[in-house]
């Protein structure tokens, strides 16, 4: 009930804005622990494709990781200047700051909580976190080689005004390296948003099994963390939230009503 309730009012910019911006807060200020550092719905590769080679401390966050691994591979990033937006709660940032090598990784989320809990959970050197919104983030004109967008603009009131932004803060032949989900009438929607961007699309793929194959792997970690930390009224609605076997996320991707792709889009020179 509760989800259903959410799901109407975010049909709404203003409201949407707000409602995505307290419930963040919330998952922020109600648990603290160091070991939740991921939200998203994770990736699992096709066919004989290597596992990805992690340091032990990272093998829980494996699903989550590879999800990353999968986005931002497809451009070099060493060496280069790098922004996520919608940063959560790090995990990604921190991944791809000691894995693929950037110059400096910043992070940005509109969630002060989650901002305060990243800043205080990593001590990396060169990577950063500030508070801002996705349509108004706060960084000059030509400032980034990359930006790493993951599962988090479907939380924002505006595309165009997002897109904008990740336009203008990026450098001239700076890449956009972007994922998300959309239901499966919205997806027509999103790419004519992007073919509008006025930055050249390279590739789109695809990753809706990869991600249902994700979810269903990481279903018992994610559902006993859920029974550990979360009050019984509000079970099912963070089994929603977290995609667990069974849930309106997860049957959607299984049964194709949702859809979940990846993008790589670079600005002209």
């Amino acid at each position: 009930m509760l989800t259903k309730v959410f799901v109407f009012f975010c049909r709404f910019p203003p409201l949407k804005r707000m409602l995505w911006r307290n419930w963040y807060n919330f998952l922020a200020r109600s648990y603290k622990g160091d070991d939740w550092t991921f939200m998203n719905y994770g990736y699992v590769a096709s066919g004989e494709t290597p596992a990805l080679a992690l340091d032990a401390g990272d093998e829980p966050d494996r699903y989550c990781i590879q999800l990353y691994q999968f986005v931002a591979s497809q451009a070099v990033l060493e060496g280069k200047r790098v922004l996520e937006v919608g940063s959560g709660r790090g995990g990604g940032a921190s991944f791809v700051k000691r894995y693929l090598g950037p110059a400096e990784m910043t992070g940005v989320d509109f969630s002060a909580n989650a901002v305060a809990f990243c800043r205080r959970r990593y001590s990396i050197r060169g990577l950063s976190f500030r508070e801002g919104a996705a349509e108004q983030l706060p960084f000059e004109d030509d400032s980034f080689d990359a930006v790493l967008n993951v599962e988090s603009s479907h939380c924002y009131a505006s595309m165009h005004e997002f897109l904008s932004e990740v336009r203008r803060v990026l450098k001239p032949g700076g890449v956009f390296l972007y994922a998300d989900l959309r239901a499966k009438q919205d997806h027509q929607t999103l790419q004519s948003q992007l073919a509008n961007c006025r930055m050249r699309m390279v590739a789109e793929t695809d990753i809706t099994a990869n991600v249902l194959s994700a979810l269903e792997a990481d279903h018992d970690r994610k559902s006993a963390l859920i029974r550990r930390l979360i009050p019984k009224p509000l079970l099912a609605s963070f089994n929603d939230f977290a995609g667990t076997r069974g849930s309106a996320i997860y049957e959607g991707f299984r049964l194709g009503t949702f859809t979940y792709r990846t993008f790589l889009l670079e600005k002209g020179i």
